[in-house]
């Protein structure tokens, strides 16, 4: 574990400019937003310009922005790689999250580099490699349980950052090939497919059918929210929300969720501080199952459980509301009633055939539910709410602001009078204004802190306001405004001027760096020339060129930590069973068909096309 003081930050998605800059409203400490090209959501690409304006937004609250750039590069786009490498540290880019490491041999300015979790960051090795290489930052694998992450935290010191909400691939992220090799759309080119959401059957080598139409590879949201400060003893920095493609209720709640969670430990806490200044206030309760979400699970945190997958469907069910209690002419009952329904709200439920349906509320009346149209349910079944209209209709405005506690004082000067005003960060600024004395037939000092307090549309909050003055001077409101202003002004180019960006980290001499293996297959994921040259320099006898770049046949497409023997109640492992079918067990989707093998040793499942 880190030990000793460590500077935490939540970091939120940002699918746009305005979804990062309500990211920030409701408490990120950084946020992470695509760049125009290259980013592991190519449907989340930015310009420059949006990138430039978050910048100097988030640098107000000495918010961090990242830009993800963690795609592999082919050949012919290194040269446009580094063109906008320069222009986003130009627009105020923070650091980039990158899966290529032919960017560290381009010609960039000394922009900090984190390396994406589709670099595979798994074993202390790997870790402790690119933070010698100068990597400022490394994603974790999901995968990884709090004592796995706890190891990798005891032998490194670069900061590690960890997913804590959100979709889940069902592959080692930068391990999945299936959309490449079925589709032609590259996951480690920001195109994936997402054929682990389709619905397969499974049959055994003698074709006989075992499950139908199940979501097999899918799996449920991660929710981390109980495991917060076990993440945080065991020595992660940086808290990751998923959802670069998410909308911005999504951000707004899920943000606001977890900076309220955080603060509660960070309260009690002392050894672990907030990484940016100002306190948001929310004026919405934030809960997560009202945002998307397939169910929700810890995954792999505290070890193997069932409870990870959505084999049902890879739809969003949102919370549980109650079960149907009574079937009625034009409406039904719902018993157990969990939360309040509104007319227009959506809600879902499993039919008898296994299959996720749902239908619009025309009429809530207390446990009386009227729906446009009658849905062929039964009593029992339970009901889910996947779309709150009264919520969603709250966050589709103003729903929060962020301020920065300011002290102020006044003071009469030789000329005239003066104002000092100081932030939470040790930032400071004094103005004055001359202006000819004269004594106030009246008390003026209501008026003046009246008047210094009106900090309403800036990013302050006025907590203290002293008045230093051996006389009752006259101070007209149009003094105060000007000095309340012209303060205001030069506290927020103080700040700007006091905002450091990091510098990229040198690493230690390259030959005294080896990679931890030595040999790249085409799970190197290595793309271009530069790239190999990296590998070359850190030892690596051979480089094979990634899949993209040479297509294989017959090998793995997938290596993911569920398994379904597990799943299904059949680890020879764990749970000290067999199963009665013929191995080895096929996944089929209309013309598609993948074969299943089972590493026992590694505790995980490969998936691979075909016979």
């Amino acid at each position: 574990m880190k030990k000793g003081i460590r500077s935490i930050e939540l970091l939120a998605p940002a699918k746009d400019l305005a979804c990062g800059i309500e990211a920030i409203n409701h408490g990120a400490d950084a946020v992470y937003i695509g760049a125009p090209r290259f980013s592991a959501r190519a449907a989340a690409g930015n310009s420059i310009e949006d990138i430039r304006q978050l910048s100097e937004y988030a640098h107000q609250y000495n918010v961090r922005v990242y830009v993800a750039f963690n795609t592999i590069l082919k050949e012919d786009e290194l040269k446009e790689a580094e063109r906008l490498i320069r222009e986003l540290w130009e627009a105020g880019a923070d650091a980039l999250i990158v899966q290529d490491m032919g960017i560290t041999q381009l010609d960039i300015p000394p922009i900090p580099l984190h390396a994406s979790t589709q670099t595979d960051n798994r074993t202390v090795e790997k870790v402790r490699f690119l933070q010698d290489v100068g990597f400022s930052q490394v994603v974790l694998a999901r995968e990884l349980s709090l004592s796995e992450i706890s190891r990798i935290a005891s032998e490194t010191t670069v900061p590690l950052e960890v997913f804590i909400h959100g979709a889940l691939c069902v592959s080692y992220s930068g391990q999945c090939y299936l959309s490449a090799a079925l589709g032609g759309r590259s996951a480690n080119r920001g195109e994936c497919a997402q054929y682990c959401r389709l619905p397969y059957k499974m049959t055994d080598a003698t074709g006989q059918e075992i499950v139908n139409s199940k979501h097999l590879l899918s799996l449920k949201d991660m929710n981390r929210t109980g495991q917060l400060e076990e993440l945080l003893d065991a020595g992660v920095t940086s808290f990751k929300i998923e959802g670069r493609l998410k909308d911005i209720t999504y951000v707004k709640n899920i943000t606001a969720w977890y900076r309220t969670r955080l603060d509660e430990i960070l309260e009690r806490r002392k050894e672990y501080i907030r990484s940016s200044d100002g306190d948001s206030r929310f004026s919405f309760q934030p809960v997560p199952e009202k945002s998307f979400n397939r169910g929700f699970t810890s995954y792999f945190l505290n070890g193997r459980t069932k409870e990870i997958t959505s084999f049902d469907t890879p739809k969003s069910i949102g919370e549980e509301v109650g079960r149907v209690k009574e079937i009625r002419k034009g409406y039904f009952t719902v018993s157990g009633l969990k939360r309040e329904l509104n007319n227009g709200d959506g809600l879902v439920y499993f039919n008898s055939a296994g299959q996720l349906t749902g239908f619009r509320v025309n009429k809530a009346e207390e446990n009386r539910i009227y729906p446009l149209e009658m849905p062929a349910i039964s009593p029992k079944t339970v009901l889910y709410r996947n779309y709150d209209i009264a919520f969603e209709k709250e966050l589709s405005k103003p729903t929060a602001e962020r301020k920065m506690p300011v002290r102020l004082c006044f003071r009469e000067s030789t000329a005239g009078f003066s104002l000092e005003i100081e932030d939470c960060s040790g930032a400071r600024a004094i103005v004055h204004e001359v202006f000819e004395k004269e004594i106030a037939r009246k008390s003026q000092q209501e008026n003046i802190t009246n008047q210094l307090s009106r900090l309403g549309n800036t990013i302050f909050e006025a907590i203290d306001i002293q008045i230093e003055s051996t006389e009752n001077w006259f101070v007209p409101s149009s003094l105060l405004t000007t000095l309340r202003r012209n303060a205001i002004d030069k506290l927020l180019c103080t700040r700007k001027i006091r905002y450091r960006r990091e510098i990229r980290k040198r690493g230690k001499e390259v030959t005294a760096i080896p990679y931890p293996e030595k040999q790249l297959t085409y799970l190197g994921n290595v793309s271009n020339s530069q790239a190999k040259a990296f590998y070359v320099q850190h030892q690596v006898k051979q480089v094979d060129p990634a899949f993209e770049i040479t297509p294989q046949r017959n090998v793995p497409l997938m290596f993911t930590r569920h398994c379904l023997k597990y799943s299904m109640g059949w680890c020879p492992v764990k749970q000290k069973t067999s199963h009665p079918y013929k191995e080895p067990f096929y996944l089929l989707y209309k013309e598609t068909r993948l074969r299943l093998q089972f590493d026992c040793k590694n505790c995980q499942m490969i998936i691979a096309e075909g016979d």
